[in-house]
């Protein structure tokens, strides 16, 4: 039982953890200076907890998410939602940012930022991928046995021997952007590791590979579970503060932080890797970034064309990894920046409705909700993301003035109210439905 709930902790883990997770906790640490610890807080309850419950809810819900939506919202809803929810996690945002996060972190300081080198760069990046992704059933022993353990103690390394040598610095002053809102600023910034949504699709390869175990009784597989939780949880928590707590005490200069087309979690690694280290710095950032973007792009495409391949009529594994790798490519070729500019506004977006979706699912194994109130509830969310997204692109004031209306906005969690109010009406509603307990044939 530990055997298995370890391995499969260790592969979910490495696919896990790639770009968003290096880059965004040095970042957090320096622009929250000394409000760092509930900024970190933040940053891993949205960015830990939630992925993590997540994943283990997927893993032990009859048919997955696709049929838990189909039957408390709607099938359409259900469809429309992951597809989305897959391309973002997969071709359009984030397989394109583990490419060139590795490229900026890894291998620009050696070679410079030439457009020349990331298409080179690039290209062998996936097809290296793309040769793991296309055998999935391979990929426990390529990504979980061996590649995942060797990116984790180069992390685990350079966050112990930063600590060791910067730990005594004091913090910068906290940013304009988390004075006053640490807390809140740092959730928002957990949203930006894209893991909560990689959750959803990551439940596919939990599942897959926990089948090849085999077990004798429910009680053995939940058991499992709780093992995988429990490792992939303190994994994460201790590089996430670690690299944060590196990032808040490494000296950045000013001209550095003025500068906003300096990306300061590359910024810190790198730095830190050359000053930590000497010459062998170069190659064991790049080794360590390469490693860590590398593993979860091969998940994220194993993940992505196994949902399309089961979910739309045309086209088969193979035809789909070969397209989202292929987007993949072109896409990450825009550069590291301009990726994460355009996740942003898709992420928030979408973060709140997988929160409420968790949430019900959750609250309905036990309680008795509405079908329709379970879908107004979804509804309002999906409304209130939209309309917040919105009035963060279009700076028009009327619609700043209404957003900034919403209890909780400031601590980016305007979604909550109308997500009460709607499970008020789902348990108030006369039709209502029960979640349906695991069932461990069904999974078998």
């Amino acid at each position: 039982m530990v055997k298995k709930g370890f391995l499969t902790g260790l592969l979910l883990f490495g696919i896990f953890f790639g770009a968003g997770n290096l880059i965004f906790p040095p970042a957090l640490g320096v622009a929250s200076g000394q409000d760092f610890w509930p900024a970190i807080l933040g940053f891993c309850l949205s960015g830990v907890g939630l992925a993590i419950l997540t994943l283990l809810l997927g893993t032990v819900t009859n048919g997955g998410y696709k049929t838990e939506m189909a039957q408390k919202f709607s099938p359409w809803f259900s469809l429309t939602f992951l597809v989305i929810l897959y391309l973002t996690i997969g071709p359009l945002f984030a397989i394109p940012r583990t490419a060139t996060v590795s490229f900026e972190v890894g291998l620009s300081p050696i070679v410079g930022h030439s457009p020349i080198a990331l298409l080179l760069f690039s290209a062998c990046f996936f097809v290296a991928a793309y040769l793991l992704a296309i055998r999935p059933n391979g990929i426990l022993d390529s990504v979980g046995k061996l590649l995942t353990p060797a990116f984790a103690l180069l992390i685990l390394l350079l966050v112990l021997v930063g600590a060791a040598v910067y730990g005594h610095n004091d913090s910068a002053k906290t940013s304009v952007e988390y004075a006053g809102k640490a807390f809140g600023t740092g959730i928002l910034a957990g949203y930006n590791t894209l893991d909560a949504l990689a959750a959803v699709a990551f439940c596919l390869v939990a599942t897959e590979t926990l089948k090849k175990f085999g077990f004798q009784s429910k009680k053995e597989y939940l058991s499992t579970i709780w093992v995988v939780g429990i490792v992939t949880s303190v994994a994460f928590s201790i590089l996430y503060i670690g690299l944060g707590f590196l990032g808040n005490k490494f000296p950045v200069p000013a001209d550095v932080l003025a500068d906003p087309n300096i990306n300061k979690g590359a910024y810190v690694l790198s730095q830190a890797s050359y000053h930590l280290f000497g010459s062998f710095g170069r190659f064991f950032l790049s080794v360590m970034v390469t490693l860590t973007c590398f593993t979860t792009t091969v998940g994220l495409i194993v993940s992505v064309s196994e949902f399309f391949a089961k979910s739309i009529r045309f086209g088969n594994y193979m035809f789909f990894a070969s397209v989202f790798t292929f987007i993949g490519f072109l896409i990450a070729n825009l550069g590291l920046n301009a990726v994460i500019t355009f996740s942003i506004p898709v992420l928030t977006l979408l973060y709140p409705i997988v929160i409420v979706m968790v949430l019900i699912i959750l609250m309905n194994k036990w309680v008795p909700l509405s079908k329709k109130g379970m879908s107004l509830t979804i509804g309002l969310v999906t409304l209130v993301s939209f309309i917040e997204v919105l009035a963060s692109q279009v700076h028009q004031d009327a619609l700043t003035h209404l957003v900034e209306l919403l209890p909780f906005h400031a601590v980016s969690m305007g979604w909550l109210l109308p997500t009460l109010l709607g499970l008020v009406v789902a348990l108030l509603l006369p039709d209502k439905q029960k979640g349906t307990s695991f069932d461990l044939s069904q999974f078998d």
